[in-house]
């Protein structure tokens, strides 16, 4: 059947206005182009870590918080396996659940109902103390916000860790040195944070989290507050420790391009994994 013009107007109005709308989702038409890339490629091969012991199983997690009189599911129902020597990916819209994920797997929330097994312990079994304990020989943290203390040089950041483990300062010094110069920062050992810029002050959070030598590394949207060339080199460095260490790596990410680079992707959406 042929179109009149103003059937074919109408049609590339309504396409231009889907378009229009897609962008909108994504921010920026740059961000939209990256997701297109990003769910048209196709799958990966199986990651050579997935025959490594398993390094973390969690068990149909849920969370639900109360907030004034009304109850919040942020997970429903979540279960998973990471292996040893992985660079796994959570994903998902905001309040998804990726960050709640993040938090239970890090031991610093509770699940509601469900289990976490990490390194061959289950971490609801353990007290206060010993959480506290087990968190700091096991687990490193990369925040977002890099939480570095202003008035404290680089080493000394990159020490406190340490200080919680009471590690002698003739041990920690020496390896707090060692990994500055690993992520690149090696001119800057003695500098305060505001003498950074914000991907070096990242680089600094990454050393900080890995001075007492973790077996899992957890990074909470570590690119957020950075430029691209900075996420990029910030990824690199991700991609450097879990090869030279064999650390285990689970960022939460927003960027499906960094997304695209870890050995597999986790995808939440409404507190469950699709």
């Amino acid at each position: 059947m042929i179109q009149t013009g103003g059937q074919q107007h109408e049609q590339l109005s309504s396409t231009d206005q889907k378009i229009q709308e897609f962008i909108q989702a994504f921010g920026s038409t740059d961000a939209a182009i990256s997701a297109i890339k990003h769910f048209s490629t196709k799958p990966k091969a199986p990651s050579i870590y997935a025959n490594n012991p398993v390094i973390m199983q969690v068990k149909d997690i849920t969370r639900t918080y109360k907030i004034h009189r009304q109850k919040v599911e942020a997970l429903r129902g979540v279960s998973l396996e990471v292996h040893t020597g992985e660079f796994v990916a959570l994903t998902g819209a905001s309040g998804s659940g990726k960050s709640t994920l993040l938090q239970l797997i890090g031991g610093l929330d509770q699940p509601t109902s469900g289990s976490i097994t990490i390194n061959g312990t289950d971490i609801q079994r353990l007290r206060d103390k010993k959480l506290s304990e087990f968190r700091n020989q096991t687990i490193g943290f990369v925040f977002q916000f890099f939480y570095l203390q202003p008035f404290l040089s680089l080493r000394t950041n990159v020490e406190v860790p340490g200080m919680f483990r009471h590690v002698p300062r003739k041990n920690r010094s020496p390896r707090a040195k060692e990994l500055l110069e690993r992520v690149g920062l090696s001119e800057y050992v003695d500098r305060l944070p505001k003498e950074l810029s914000g991907g070096q002050i990242q680089r600094a959070a990454i050393a900080r989290a890995l001075l007492n030598e973790p077996k899992i590394l957890l990074a909470d949207e570590p690119t957020g507050n950075l430029d691209k060339r900075n996420s990029e080199e910030v990824i690199k460095l991700f991609q450097t420790i879990r090869k030279e260490l064999g650390t285990t790596v689970i960022i939460v990410t927003h960027n499906p391009e960094i997304a695209a680079q870890a050995d597999r992707e986790i995808q939440l959406s409404d507190g469950v994994i699709v």
